[in-house]
């Protein structure tokens, strides 16, 4: 997964992906609550959820939009907006291919909207 990831993103070392793999899935896992949450930590690889704690995260107590999400990750980061998406792009168009789409579906549903592009994905209008 880390060398996907640093492929995706175009990072020249595995530590920076690392780095970036890490902060963004712990971001991730404070959105994520439920089976889905649970789930997408047992699909990935070992190192990944576990240097994540995907599953171990305090859920946030407020959703975020997917624009909320990268701003909230840029200012946790010192990051700039722009490369955080790129960050998270890279990050989690990897997770998406790992845990499939049926899950990331069920994710997307569960997150406000914003995430389906992160996970790249068109962004669909939600039914009234």
């Amino acid at each position: 997964m880390l060398e996907k990831v640093r492929y995706e993103g175009a990072y020249p070392t595995r530590r920076q992906a690392e780095g970036v793999m890490r902060r963004v899935l712990e971001a991730l896992g404070r959105q994520l609550t439920g089976v889905e949450r649970v789930e997408l930590a047992a699909r990935l690889p070992r190192e990944a959820a576990a240097a994540a704690l995907i599953a171990s995260q305090i859920p946030a107590t407020r959703p975020l939009t997917g624009w909320g999400f990268v701003k909230d990750l840029s200012e946790r980061t010192g990051g700039t907006p722009a490369t955080v998406r790129w960050d998270t792009g890279a990050v989690l168009g990897v997770v998406a291919r790992i845990a499939g789409d049926d899950l990331v579906t069920r994710i997307i549903r569960q997150l406000p909207d914003g995430y389906a592009l992160l996970f790249g994905r068109a962004q669909l209008a939600r039914a009234a």
